[in-house]
């Protein structure tokens, strides 16, 4: 997949699956040829500030960013907001409700894996909690890292897929959380997320544009959901992402082409979860001086 040089959806520490430091991440992006970057971290924008300032050590443009999960029509979504002001209370709230819930929500999925057969252990999972800032959250892909390092289920069929060579061992852990712990599977365990409504407005409030994150993940299956979303509000839509192949970001682009909304791109690096995915793999098939334009339009960025 095509690398660029502007990558809009990356994760740290500070996401559940997120594996690097603030500053350890704009060094990586350097390193990758990044020019212009948003973290947008998991329901927290505790990693804006220090970004901030490793950005300007490296000549990097830092977009401030923020992903944030929703629901519409029963669907879970993920919502990312650009240009906000992080110091509005509103973030801190979002965190804390997604934060109190999910502490319930991993002794939930903990029973829902074992049930599938896996004798897997508190203490196991408070095991890879060390040197998390999401500690206690445990996620789908922590499951899968435990089960995948326990020697009695080298041989397991259910684990097979996720092994070197099998079917969705590209991703593996990444992998595991959708088949397994994503809404509508076996081990999913709910968690109740504000309305794609309520945190379209929140964006706005503090002061940024809402953005429809890898609708190729999120709405597949429920295409028909789109005209409802833009009608709520959203300004852009991520049509290319390295979830996207070539016909779906074509698809994307023409939808936000004939709504007028903004078109953005982000690789979803979040690290050892998606080992696939690197820093700048977006897919981005447009003129990189097109997108710069756009979110200078838009107010986003100066150029």
């Amino acid at each position: 997949m095509h690398k660029s040089t502007i990558d809009l959806h990356m994760h740290t520490w500070y996401s559940s699956d997120g594996e690097y430091q603030p500053d350890v991440l704009v060094k990586m992006c350097a390193e990758a040829g990044i020019s212009v970057m948003a973290i947008a971290d998991h329901n927290c924008v505790k990693a804006v500030k220090p970004a901030q300032a490793a950005s300007k050590e490296y000549g990097i443009r830092l977009i401030p960013g923020i992903e944030i999960d929703c629901t519409y029509e029963n669907v879970n979504f993920h919502v990312l907001g650009y240009g906000i002001d992080v110091s509005d209370p509103v973030f801190e709230r979002i965190e804390q409700n997604v934060t109190d819930q999910g502490l319930n929500a991993s002794a939930v999925m903990l029973e829902g894996v074992r049930r599938l057969g896996f004798d897997i252990s508190e203490a196991e999972m408070q095991a890879l909690d060390q040197g998390r800032y999401c500690k206690g959250c445990w996620t789908g892909e922590m499951f899968a890292e435990v089960l995948l390092n326990k020697p009695e289920y080298e041989s397991s069929e259910l684990l097979k897929p996720y092994r070197t060579g099998g079917s969705r061992s590209d991703n593996p852990y990444v992998n595991f959380y959708w088949d397994w712990c994503s809404q509508g599977k076996p081990c999913y365990a709910e968690v109740k997320y504000p309305s794609m409504e309520e945190i379209i407005r929140q964006i706005h409030s503090a002061g940024g544009i809402a953005v429809l994150a890898h609708p190729g993940v999120n709405l597949k299956g429920h295409e028909a959901l789109l005209a409802g979303i833009i009608d709520l509000g959203i300004e852009g839509i991520e049509a290319y992402s390295s979830y996207h192949t070539e016909e779906v970001s074509a698809y994307y682009v023409k939808a936000a082409e004939n709504a007028h909304l903004l078109i953005t791109c982000g690789s979803d690096f979040h690290g050892k979860t998606k080992p696939a995915i690197s820093l700048g793999q977006t897919g981005l098939a447009i003129k990189e001086s097109n997108v710069l334009k756009a979110l200078s339009e838009r107010g986003l960025l100066s150029i």
